[in-house]
């Protein structure tokens, strides 16, 4: 198996996780992503796998969490044999030492694959994502924002990005050398010349974090060609989906991989389901959008969630059932945006029920969960599905008792149309698809009933 696989992923949530799914898969190297690191079985039902992933949830999780949790998993994948071994981020980076700590998912990484570096590329022209001079950059709506300066991002409810030059940042979560090769450097000789020189600083002694710029197609197959021909016997690299397009871009420039016929863009059902615990602003426009064509919005209210669960879910589910025996596409979400009470009062409500808020935020969380599968125990005729936010997307998720997905059409950017593969028959065959909060236009949840054009 690991003589076939070109390379194995953690993905640290769920949204981001099928982000790499569809890189990799649209740049014609089969993929599969598991929700547990997967064993022999697992992977004999998917004969000419070239690509591995396993969804996970350390975006929101501790470094203790990560070192009981994280480790085996990114152990079991380094087992593959795959040359690169991708702890796969977001694209805005954002992390904390305390909380989605990047660097420590670094130093749990590197020693599990031998090479003498640690690539990281986080620029993804095609979602937005330009990195220059080690400096990140988003695109909002036509308008490119520095991270500390970014709309959402700058002022994230958990993980505010207050630094956008990327070598500082992980310098805050860990102590490992951190170098660049950026992209003039990239366009001069490829980069080899920068990356040589950031090996040979360290003596041979330790194995640096080499952040790559990436900031269009070129820079992004360069990026690419340097990690592939650097990458030795093997290396770990914690980056975006960047690094999987960088790879792909390469390996098809190179023959490695071959193009492959486009897939298929998503077609139109009657009705689906949608559960969002997203905060960002492009998710509330995407929930004012659906009231206004055709889908029924509830609110989940989070008082009465954080105090009365059962009573809470028991309500949002029959609202749903009530909406879909009438025929309209059910939305429950729990926020419209950063600027909704419901976000800026978070913490007081957490407190009043006696909570953490971390504690709020995980109830919250399997709350939408116990929704969707309540609406998909009680009408076998949904069969397309939406979860709206990361953390939201792995407890939903998780609840379904889902083993793997794989990427059957194209939808927006960032947020394919997937197929799930699960032991029950009411699950197995089940459309998903997993929405971050920065991605698609207004009209996504459209899209997602509607189809592509």
């Amino acid at each position: 198996m690991g003589t076939d696989l070109l390379l194995a992923y953690y993905g640290d949530d769920f949204t981001g996780s099928t982000d790499a799914l569809e890189a990799l898969t649209q740049a014609g190297v089969p993929t599969v992503l598991f929700f547990e690191p997967p064993d022999a079985a697992a992977l004999q039902r998917f004969p000419g796998v070239r690509a591995v992933g396993v969804a996970g949830t350390a975006r929101s999780r501790s470094p203790a969490w990560m070192h009981e949790h994280l480790a085996p998993a990114l152990a079991s994948l380094a087992a593959l044999g795959a040359p690169v071994l991708h702890y796969k981020v977001c694209s805005t980076f954002d992390s904390s030492p305390h909380t989605g700590s990047i660097g420590c998912a670094i130093d749990l990484g590197v020693p599990l694959m031998p090479g003498d570096w640690s690539p990281c590329i986080v620029g993804v022209p095609r979602l937005g994502r330009h990195q220059a001079f080690g400096h990140l950059f988003a695109v909002v709506q036509g308008e490119g924002f520095r991270l500390d300066r970014h709309p959402t991002m700058s002022r994230h409810p958990v993980t505010p990005m207050g630094e956008s030059d990327l070598r500082i940042h992980l310098g805050e979560q860990t102590s490992r050398r951190r170098a660049l090769v950026d992209f003039t450097q990239l366009q001069h000789d490829g980069g080899r010349k920068a990356l040589q020189s950031a090996l040979d600083a360290g003596g041979g002694g330790d194995r640096p974090v080499v952040l790559i710029d990436v900031l269009d197609a070129a820079t992004l197959q360069a990026a690419g060609r340097l990690v592939w021909e650097a990458r030795g016997a093997g290396v770990f690299s914690a980056s975006s989906s960047g690094l999987s397009y960088a790879l792909a871009a390469h390996w098809q420039a190179s023959g490695l991989t071959a193009a492959p016929p486009p897939l298929p863009a998503a077609a139109a059902v009657d009705r689906i389901a949608v559960v969002s615990g997203s905060c960002s602003p492009g998710t509330a426009a995407q929930i004012t959008w659906a009231a206004a064509h055709g889908f029924a919005t509830v609110r989940l209210d989070i008082p009465q969630l954080l105090a009365d669960a059962t009573t809470a879910v028991a309500r949002a589910v029959e609202a749903g059932s009530a909406a879909w025996r009438r025929g309209a596409s059910p939305l429950v979400y729990t926020a419209a945006g950063p600027d909704d009470r419901a976000v800026l009062d978070f913490a007081a409500h957490a407190a009043a029920a006696g909570l953490s808020r971390s504690e709020a935020a995980l109830r919250t969380g399997r709350a939408l969960a116990q929704v969707m599968r309540g609406w998909l125990d009680r009408h076998a005729d949904l069969r397309r599905i939406a979860v709206a936010g990361g953390d939201s997307s792995g407890e939903v998720a998780s609840s379904l008792g889902v083993r793997a997905l794989t990427m059957t059409a194209r939808l927006v950017p960032g947020a394919p149309l997937c197929r799930a593969w699960a032991d029950d028959p009411a699950r197995d065959g089940l459309e998903m698809v997993l929405k971050g909060g920065q991605m698609g236009g207004a009209d996504f949840f459209g899209r997602v009933r509607d189809g592509v054009a």
